[in-house]
């Protein structure tokens, strides 16, 4: 009986660690990544810290890099899947190929790749969309910002459809660059994901 007992608990003690051992990753660019501000006060470690508070068994691994592109992501992507074994997804990609001019078309089939190869490894995928200055021209930013949402829709996954909703143009939540946002709009782009990131947990 007693050996019954001490397997029954050890076995409930192995399940406990391994529901509490799920990776959220997230991959993005220089905003995930938290240029020009502290880290440890950018949207991925304050959603880190939310996740913590209300008691969801996720750890973040933040895999964003300043500059990267979905090419660039979707090229770091298998190994990261193959690594990180994540049971959560999200993709903050494609700001970088708007500013660069690049093709609407090849942003919308490598981004679709990642969610494909994602699910493909079992994790769900939350889609964090954005927008170009208007100066890039109505017919190119229409192009651009229709891709996240083209995705989303084919793909059946969650989209947050414009991930710098109130941030984006509004000097006060900027960086001097005006393309970067500065460390108070940190928790605005936390609560622009929330409401839609909670409910894949």
């Amino acid at each position: 009986m007693r050996t019954w007992l001490l397997s029954g608990c050890l076995a409930l003690l192995l399940f406990t660690q391994q529901a509490a051992a799920q990776t959220l990753l997230v991959v993005g660019d220089s905003i995930s990544a938290g240029l020009g501000v502290d880290t440890s006060h950018g949207w991925v470690s304050l959603l880190d810290k939310r996740l913590r508070e209300q008691g969801f068994d996720y750890s973040v691994v933040n895999a964003s890099i300043s500059g990267d592109t979905s090419a660039g992501g979707l090229a770091r992507l298998p190994a990261l899947l193959s690594e990180q074994k994540p049971k959560l997804v999200v993709i903050e990609l494609g700001g970088n190929d708007g500013l660069r001019g690049m093709a609407p078309a090849q942003l919308q089939q490598n981004l679709a790749s990642m969610v494909e190869q994602s699910r493909k490894a079992g994790a769900k995928v939350l889609l964090l969309g954005m927008k170009l200055p208007p100066n890039y021209g109505q017919r190119y930013t229409d192009a651009f910002s229709k891709v996240f949402e083209t995705v989303a829709r084919e793909q059946q996954i969650a989209l947050v459809p414009f991930f710098l909703e109130g941030v984006g143009g509004v000097s006060a939540m900027m960086q001097a660059d005006g393309i970067h946002p500065a460390t108070v709009a940190q928790p605005k782009l936390l609560d622009n994901v929330w409401p839609t990131l909670k409910p894949l947990l």
